[in-house]
């Protein structure tokens, strides 16, 4: 197994493992670690047993291997057990490719788990997910859980078993925002959402139910932040075309379609002040603010001030802090 996505490794190993035990239900198994493991060791494991039976060898790591070791591997590459299956899993990269290539020029199978690194790729990997799981997931919906959990494939997968689970075959927005609340990364980006619409009671309301619920003020923070300045650089650029911004500003179409519909009612200076009170915000909730939560109420009512400003047409200056 090779490449960066943890989680893709992990499932890949599961498989072999689960075809091991359905080969022999008595097979054998042995999990180990490349960084440090004398050689000595793995010729142990390696060395035919005893008792006869299928054995399964795991060496996680490999990418980190001695010299000593990695010399050890390629000998068994040439002349491998029969009733033995060894998995090799390296996290990718340059270090010990010869240990990679030796194996593959053997004759073993190589399962590449490359990183999923571009929210296209999230959005496949989330629609797969639900798919694999049964059910059918809308595009509005793959796209509020990514906002809601992030780039973590475990807690995407996660969430996508929970969701097919709770909501059947079929899974939209509503049930992803349903399913969500009271989770950190959901609450911080629905406070951000209702602030950048210049909802003040809504956007009171969220900030106040997640700090209840013990949401880490830093998640809040950087919601708002994130969706400040996504929506200042969307409208600073002079078209609304959306594959021409999503090229020029390197972001995902669905995040340029949901930004552009937050930029509205808003001037370029207004969130120029806005960012301003979201980097304060930054430094407030990282320890300068005697009080974190009163800081970020705070910021909500100045940021929601700020666009009530603009839209009505003032200068849309950042009240004063108290």
């Amino acid at each position: 197994m090779v490449g960066e996505e943890e989680l893709l490794r992990a499932r890949a190993v599961s498989a072999v493992r689960a075809a091991a035990l359905e080969r022999d239900p008595g097979t054998e198994e042995h999990e180990l670690v490349a960084l440090g493991l004398p050689a000595g060791q793995l010729a142990d494991v390696l060395a035919p047993s005893l008792f006869g039976g299928h054995r399964l060898v795991v060496v996680q790591g490999v990418h980190e291997a001695a010299g000593a070791l990695v010399d050890s591997l390629l000998s068994y590459a040439r002349d491998p057990d029969p009733e033995l299956t060894l998995v090799l899993v390296h996290n990718g990269g340059k270090r010990n490719e010869a240990l990679l290539k030796g194996f593959t020029q053997a004759g073993a199978a190589v399962d590449e788990c490359p990183k999923i690194g571009n929210a296209g790729e999230r959005m496949a990997f989330v629609r797969n997910e639900v798919r694999r799981l049964g059910g059918r997931i809308t595009p509005d919906a793959a796209t509020a859980l990514l906002d809601a959990v992030g780039n973590d494939l475990r807690g995407l997968s996660a969430a996508a078993s929970q969701l097919v689970s709770d909501f059947g075959g079929s899974i939209d927005a509503d049930d992803v925002a349903r399913f969500h609340r009271g989770q950190a990364e959901v609450t911080g980006f629905t406070v951000a959402e209702r602030v950048l619409v210049g909802d003040n009671a809504g956007s009171i309301e969220m900030l106040r139910w997640a700090l209840d619920r013990g949401v880490p003020h830093v998640l809040v923070a950087d919601a708002i932040a994130d969706g400040v300045r996504t929506a200042a650089r969307v409208a600073s650029l002079n078209t609304t075309n959306v594959g021409e911004l999503a090229r020029t500003l390197k972001l995902p179409p669905w995040k340029v379609k949901k930004a552009q519909a937050q930029a509205r009612g808003w001037t370029i200076d207004a969130l120029q002040q806005a960012i301003g009170v979201a980097a304060e915000l930054n430094a407030d909730v990282k320890g300068v603010a005697a009080s974190a939560d009163y800081a970020l109420e705070r910021a909500v009512r100045r940021i929601v001030a700020i666009r009530a400003a603009a839209g009505a047409g003032r200068a849309g200056r950042v009240p004063t802090r108290r």
